[in-house]
C-alpha cells in the first residue's frame, strides 16, 4: 500500500456555505455577544425539526446536561442511573452537582442503555429505600436507546429521564426524533458531531417554563433590574449569536448530512462484513441511526486479528481510527461507583471496548479516501 500524507479524519466538520450567510449577517448588525436573531432563530428552527416546544442554545452538550439536573433539583448525596458506554461529559454534571452516579451497561443489539440492567439497578435501590434523581440515556454513536422499554421502567418508578441524543441528531426512533423522548433532551455540536457550531450545545423540552430558567441560569442568572443584580448561582452557558449562526447554516443540509454518513456506513457494510469476525453495529428495527459514526466490533472467535493491529495499521496509513468509548465504571474517575452489567454472563459494554473500533465516517469523505480505509483493513486481515 502507497502511504500517503494525507490525513483522513474520524469525522471532520463539513460546511455547507450557508454558514458564511448568517455570520455576516451578525458582524453587519454588531451582534456578536451572546444575543441576537441568529440565537432566537436557531432554537426555533432546532424545536421544529425534531418536533418540540421549546429550544435553548447553550455553550456544549455538557451544559446542557448540568442545567438539565438542576431543574429536576439534582444535588448533593442524590443518585443518578447513567449509561456506562459513554464519553464521561455525560456523567460529569452528575459530579457537579454533588451527586452520585451509578453506571448502567449496555444491550447487545444497540449497544445503548440496557432495560435488563436498568431494572435490577432499581430493584436494588429501591430494597436499599433510596431511588435515583434521574435517569441519564445515552444514544450512542447515532442511534437511539430503546426508549420505550427505558421510558415504562422509569416511569414505574416516577424517576424523569434525561435523553443525551449528543450523538443522535437526524435519528429517529418509532418515527419520532431522537432527544425527545425524555423529560429534557441534549443535543451537541462540537466540531466532531452530525452538524456542528464549533463548540456549543442544545437542551429541548416540551416544558416551556423550565426552558426559561434555563436561560436565565446560563446568562449569569441576572436578574431584571437596571443594575447587575444577582439572587442565584448562574453560569456562563449560553450560545454566541456568531455560532448560532454557523448553526443555522448546518441546519439547512442536515439530512443530507444523515444520508451521506449512512452511505458511508453501506460502503464499509458490503466491503468489509464479509471478512471474519467483522460486525459492525447494527441498526435497530425500531429506529432510523444517523450513523455518526460507523462503528463495528472484532470477534476474537473467528479471527486472530485484535481492534488494536487494525487501529494501529490506520494510524500508519495516516487514518485516524479510535476505539470505541472506555465504559465509565472502569474509568479512575469513577472506579468507586456502582455498576450493573447486562447479565451475569458479563458486561456487553467492556466487550465492546474490547473489541470495538469507530472508523472515519465523515459526511464529507471521498470516494477515495474511504477505499483507503477499506484496503487497509482488508490488508490486516489478509496477513493474519
Amino acid at each position: 500500500m502507497v502511504k500517503t500524507s494525507n490525513r483522513i479524519f474520524l469525522s471532520s466538520p463539513h460546511m455547507s456555505g450557508f454558514e458564511q450567510d448568517y455570520i455576516k449577517e451578525a458582524f453587519d448588525t454588531n451582534w456578536i455577544a451572546p444575543i441576537g436573531k441568529n440565537i432566537d432563530y436557531f432554537e426555533q428552527e432546532i424545536s421544529q425539526f425534531v418536533g418540540t416546544s421549546g429550544a435553548v442554545a447553550l455553550s456544549s452538550g455538557t451544559a446542557a446536561i448540568h442545567l438539565a439536573l438542576k431543574l429536576l433539583n439534582v444535588g448533593r448525596g442524590d443518585l443518578v442511573f447513567c449509561s456506562s458506554l459513554t464519553f464521561v461529559a455525560s456523567a460529569n454534571p452528575i459530579l457537579y452537582q454533588g451527586a452520585e452516579p451509578v453506571f448502567i451497561d449496555s444491550e447487545p443489539i444497540t449497544w445503548n442503555l440496557s432495560p435488563q440492567a436498568l431494572e435490577q439497578a432499581f430493584h436494588y435501590f429501591e430494597k436499599e429505600g433510596k431511588l435515583p434523581k434521574a435517569v441519564i440515556v445515552v444514544n450512542l454513536y447515532g442511534q437511539s436507546a430503546d426508549m420505550s422499554k427505558i421510558l415504562d421502567i422509569c416511569n414505574h418508578y416516577n424517576v424523569p429521564v434525561i435523553e443525551d441524543a449528543a450523538e443522535s441528531l437526524g435519528a429517529t426512533y418509532k418515527g419520532k426524533a431522537s432527544g425527545t423522548f425524555g423529560k429534557y433532551g441534549i443535543y451537541s455540536f462540537n466540531g466532531n458531531k452530525i452538524i456542528t457550531t464549533s463548540g456549543g450545545g442544545m437542551l429541548v423540552s416540551e416544558d416551556l417554563e423550565a426552558l426559561e430558567r434555563v436561560r436565565y441560569w446560563a446568562t449569569q442568572a441576572r436578574d431584571p433590574a437596571r443594575y447587575y443584580q444577582h439572587s442565584r448561582i448562574g453560569f456562563n452557558y449560553r450560545l454566541s449569536n456568531v455560532l448560532a449562526g454557523i448553526g443555522r447554516g448546518q441546519l439547512r443540509v442536515i439530512n443530507e448530512r444523515v444520508n451521506a454518513r449512512r452511505n458511508v456506513f453501506d460502503i464499509y457494510n458490503n466491503e468489509l462484513s464479509s471478512l471474519d469476525g467483522i460486525e459492525f453495529m447494527s441498526e435497530a428495527a425500531f429506529g432510523r441511526s444517523s450513523r455518526w459514526l460507523t462503528a463495528l466490533t472484532i470477534n476474537p472467535k473467528k479471527t486472530s486479528v485484535k481492534a488494536e493491529q487494525v487501529l494501529d495499521a490506520l494510524e500508519s496509513e495516516n487514518i485516524e481510527g479510535r476505539p470505541v468509548w472506555k465504559p465509565l465504571h472502569l474509568q479512575p474517575l469513577f472506579k468507586k461507583n456502582l455498576y450493573f452489567p447486562h447479565s451475569p454472563e458479563g458486561s456487553v459494554s467492556d466487550q465492546l471496548f474490547q473489541s470495538g473500533i469507530c472508523l472515519p465516517s465523515g459526511s464529507n469523505l471521498t470516494v477515495e479516501e474511504i477505499s483507503r480505509v477499506v484496503d487497509c483493513i482488508k490488508e490486516v486481515f489478509h496477513e493474519c
